[in-house]
């Protein structure tokens, strides 16, 4: 074999260093119409590439989960991102496993294609070919994939990168996560991408999202809206008039009226508006809202009020909901009038810690009133704080109290303490002058997170923790901590506001 010549070498380190350069010129796709074409990143696809790159820049190796709508090239990009790293290393091993049979064999075919007309320039000397493997006889790197449907499958190898194709889907998921998964070494080089549309709560995947919302583990959590395709919009019919829920979501998303044609036809196609969120998401939380799931706060509400601009007014009031179970988080909620400023979590705190955390908060932040659920383990905080001397902004609450209000007559309400608060954040986000909460996916699946029912005295009964738990749904920890900023009814001069003014007069 020649050698090559200083430019060669150059376009070689190129292709090796830039995979969005080298997928234009090295790799093919069939496009949607069928043709064959040159694989050039879409939107989505280059934002994945972004976070994954940047994760592995800061940690040495890859480990994402990737939610997504349907048909937006995650796995065409997983496939080309593995198919450059096995075909320019050696001793590679990579893994694609898939949630059936013809999935697996479209993600092979993709990848046999990438090969088949692939440069010469850098296509490697193939050893096996065959249904189910792909060598690269002089790396020693090579392909291999798998169906989900079988328990053992890739749990003997040894990988350095894996695919996880619609992972929310896998009949055998929690095995495969002890199996194949662990294939996978934990050291720099290797990657782990497990991607996939929504399949409802509860499952692996969602466990894996939530945990990864959260900053539990190594996983990352990425996310791609429907209306990053540029493909997924329909020219404007003449007379076309936005309904005032399709204007209120253009105006939160941002979509022009094309986009706005082809999501009412795709909606009229799937026959069910709940199933056009978990298909075609514009955020994470609502694509794991199941349609039988029936909320007792509307995703709707929530997303308008993560796009609101409304400004800080009247006293702060903070809500903190301590851990109780090992897994929940110690969370707070700013809020000043109809602006939730921030929710932050933290875990694995003890009591002297969790009561630290709050006494710090209370001295930088000066809040007219401090509510705190004392029905758990936040009891012991609060005698902390007490015992502190921040008796005259703290306030006790207990979840499972009676209403501060008074029953109706007529029966209604809420049912506990609990219910009433979050009757109030529900009518707080029904407020027509608007309200702002921060724009995370995290805020919206905890309030969108709680069924409910109603007693024989039509009372409001959220449900329980614990039934949640049992679906696989966690604690709704950011929205309890939210809500009990409405436990009470604060003026501007009540706390410790009004101490610090008085201590300007001394």
């Amino acid at each position: 074999m020649s050698s090559l010549s200083d430019r060669e070498r150059a376009i070689r380190q190129k292709l090796k260093d830039d995979l969005e350069h080298y997928a234009s010129r090295c790799l093919k796709i069939r496009t949607k119409s069928g043709q064959i074409e040159p694989f050039t990143f879409n939107k989505a696809q280059r934002y994945i590439h972004g976070r994954l790159e940047e994760q592995k820049r800061l940690t040495g190796r890859v480990r994402a989960l990737i939610l997504k709508g349907r048909q937006q090239g995650c796995s065409t990009y997983v496939g080309a991102r593995f198919y450059h790293r096995t075909t320019h290393s050696r001793g590679l091993r990579t893994f694609i496993l898939t949630h059936e049979d013809a999935a697996t064999q479209n993600l092979f075919e993709m990848v046999n294609r990438y090969h088949e007309h692939c440069h010469p320039l850098v296509k490697p000397s193939t050893g096996a070919a065959n249904a189910k493997e792909l060598f690269f006889d002089r790396l020693d790197s090579g392909y291999k994939v798998g169906t989900a449907g079988t328990k053992g499958v890739g749990r003997s190898s040894t990988l350095q990168l894996f695919h996880g194709s619609e992972v929310a889907f896998w009949p055998h998921a929690d095995t495969h996560a002890a199996g194949v998964m662990q294939a996978v070494p934990d050291e720099d080089g290797t990657e782990e991408i497990l991607e996939s549309t929504a399949n409802g709560i509860g499952n692996f995947f969602h466990q894996k999202w939530v945990d990864a919302e959260k900053g539990i583990g190594d996983f990352i959590a990425i996310f791609v809206p429907w209306f990053w395709q540029e493909e997924y919009r329909r020219p404007v019919p003449e007379g076309f008039e936005p309904s005032s829920e399709e204007a209120e979501y253009a105006s939160l998303y941002g979509l022009d009226l094309e986009q706005l044609v082809w999501r009412r036809a795709k909606i009229a196609e799937l026959k069910d508006p709940a199933l056009f969120k978990q298909e075609y998401p514009a955020n994470a939380a609502e694509a794991f809202q199941m349609s039988g799931h029936d909320s007792y706060i509307a995703p709707e509400l929530v997303a308008r009020a993560r796009k609101g601009k409304a400004q800080e007014s009247g006293p702060l009031v903070i809500g903190y909901d301590p851990a109780w179970m090992g897994e929940d988080r110690h969370t707070m909620a700013w809020r000043a009038g109809r602006c939730v400023r921030k929710v932050e979590s933290k875990t694995k705190l003890d009591t002297m810690q969790a009561a630290g955390w709050a006494k710090k908060v209370i001295d930088e932040d000066r809040p007219a009133r401090f509510f705190i659920d004392v029905g758990g383990v936040g009891a012991g905080v609060y005698d902390r704080l007490v015992e502190m001397g921040y008796g005259k902004v703290v306030r006790p609450i207990n979840f499972g109290s009676s209403p501060l209000e008074p029953p109706s007559a007529e029966g209604g309400g809420p049912y506990n303490r609990r219910a009433e608060m979050w009757m109030k954040s529900k009518e707080w986000l029904e407020d027509p002058a608007g309200v702002s909460i921060p724009d995370k996916d995290s805020i919206q699946a905890d309030a969108c997170g709680p069924g409910y029912t109603w007693d024989s005295n039509t009372r409001l009964k959220l449900e329980k923790k614990e039934d949640m738990r049992r679906r696989g749904v966690p604690s709704p920890d950011e929205w309890d901590a939210v809500s009990l900023t409405f436990a009470e009814p604060v003026s501007p001069t009540a706390g410790q506001p009004l101490r610090r003014n008085l201590s300007r007069l001394a």
